[in-house]
């Protein structure tokens, strides 16, 4: 499962997480750490095994966690049409 942001949403890095700017509705949303983590790694190709091994890694959290949680983070990006279906 790979992601890919419209062209008009852009994703910053912060110091607690990332915002997404969605330019066209002129909307933020934030993503903590752990957001910040999977979308990132999304975003550059990697698949949900990818995502999952890199957030148990650094966060202590489980596999079954980690999965459920991306899962979510990647519906709610798309009901929100900020990436591309």
């Amino acid at each position: 499962m790979s992601l890919r942001l419209r062209d008009d949403v852009t994703l910053v890095a912060t110091d607690y997480g990332a915002v997404l700017l969605d330019e066209r509705a002129g909307r933020y949303f934030q993503l903590n750490p752990t957001g910040r983590v999977a979308a990132e790694r999304l975003l550059a190709g990697g698949d949900t095994d990818d995502v999952v091994a890199a957030i148990t890694a650094e966060y202590d959290v489980t596999e079954e966690r980690a999965q459920a949680d991306l899962l979510a983070l990647v519906g709610q990006l798309r009901r929100a049409g900020l990436v591309d279906a």
